[in-house]
């Protein structure tokens, strides 16, 4: 794993892990075991012939793209989350995928200059303008076959033309954090048989963020069978092939590959679980800052008290999160025993009043919100100062017609 930071010039890579190809299927290596018990007696660390590859995948998948905390590996996980998207067979968001590929054109191809895309022009130059992109690059397969070509490139730059003025950034985030909703984005699939002796594996299990999820496979169609949170599964364990799942008053059993499946299964799922709790809350203070922003930041003059909501949030180590995940000890049985009481982060969180205008507090929410570098210099849109300066002077008036009102009744 050293060998790969290095190579990525990144400290820690967080979300992902390294994995091997076996039946098809992507395992995560347990970093703990010597890479000999994958490769066979005839790997060593100088050897120049390697007889397997090992792939960079990501582990655990997230709502919120602002709990990566680097950059090149924010990329790198939006670039895998993309292929994932293109892969999708989830035909009841078909709105989403639209907004998707929007997302991902003004990440990678920028503002749509005015015009580009234009359907008032006839002949060669609307077709040159149109097909600045190609649909097999954004959308998966049965939407262009289901609404066309042609379809997606008249209607696509309108959709792109929106964000016109979302820094790169900035639509990376929005389309990691749309992406979750997708039934098949955000998910670690494992093929599974209902049966022992069953020649096909027509059952996926996913594993997500916030648990896991059983899918059936019926002519070529993903449908959900079961959906568990952490807190509502019991426990896995498995025997040899047999694997089974204890939730909410049922009992799944089903059959992988093989053992060695089994446990990097198992393995797969206890990390999840640790991960989930380990980074909890910092996405809710993460959320609870995109909550204001959605509320403009300022409602009032009220805001929550910004010293201690920026020492909670940091107080926090993501980048730990994740490397604690890879000291859990596998065994053939998980549980949730030992598990934490959850409490709600926001009855922790004490508020005062305050002005709005705190230049201060203002300007550390706004560099964590719109990517800037605390660094440099603060650069926000002008329409976001001039919103705050409406609204107080809606306040102040407000306030001084209540004092006129008060007074005139004396």
């Amino acid at each position: 794993m050293k060998t790969v930071l290095r190579s990525l010039g990144v400290g820690d890579l967080q979300v992902f892990g390294l994995a091997l190809l076996r039946d098809n299927e992507y395992l995560f290596l347990d970093l703990e075991q010597k890479l000999r018990k994958y490769f066979g007696k005839t790997w060593s660390r100088n050897s120049l012939k390697v007889p397997f590859i090992v792939f960079l995948r990501v582990k655990f998948y997230l709502e919120n793209g602002l709990l990566i905390l680097s950059s090149k590996v924010q990329q790198l996980y939006y670039w895998e989350l993309r292929q994932k998207v293109l892969q999708s067979q989830d035909h009841q968001q078909e709105a989403l995928l639209f907004q998707l590929a929007a997302s991902a054109l003004q990440a990678e191809v920028g503002d749509l200059e005015r015009g580009e895309g234009a359907e008032d022009e006839g002949g060669d130059e609307k077709k040159e303008r149109v097909q600045y992109f190609l649909p097999e690059d954004y959308f998966p397969p049965w939407l262009i076959n289901h609404r066309g070509r042609n379809f997606l490139l008249q209607h696509s730059p309108v959709l792109h033309g929106e964000l016109r003025g979302t820094p790169r950034r900035r639509a990376i985030l929005q389309f990691i954090k749309e992406a979750s909703s997708l039934q098949d984005a955000a998910l670690t699939f494992y093929r599974m048989k209902q049966g022992k002796n069953e020649l096909r594996s027509s059952i996926l299990l996913g594993v997500a963020l916030d648990g896991v999820y059983i899918y059936q496979e019926v002519e070529g169609k993903q449908r959900v069978l079961f959906a568990f949170t952490w807190s509502e599964i019991d426990r896995f364990t498995f025997q040899g092939s047999r694997f089974e799942i204890a939730a909410v008053d049922s009992k799944l059993v089903y059959y992988t590959h093989s053992a060695f499946h089994s446990k990097h299964i198992l393995k797969h799922l206890s990390d999840s679980h640790r991960f989930y709790v380990n980074s909890k809350d910092a996405a809710c203070y993460i959320q609870q800052l995109e909550d204001m922003q959605t509320c403009q930041l300022h409602r009032e003059a009220y805001i929550c008290d910004m010293t201690h909501l920026r020492q909670r949030l940091r107080c926090y180590n993501l980048t730990g999160s994740a490397s604690d995940c890879s000291n859990v000890e596998t065994d053939t049985t998980w549980n949730k025993d030992g598990a934490e009481e959850e409490q709600s982060p926001l009855s922790e969180v004490e508020s005062e009043e305050a002005f709005v205008d705190d230049p201060a507090e203002v300007t550390w929410l706004a560099e964590f919100l719109y990517g800037a570098s605390v660094d440099g210099p603060l650069r926000l849109p002008s329409s976001t100062w001039a919103a705050v300066t409406m609204e107080m002077k809606q306040v102040l008036c407000k306030r001084v017609g209540a004092a006129s009102r008060s007074f005139d009744s004396q």
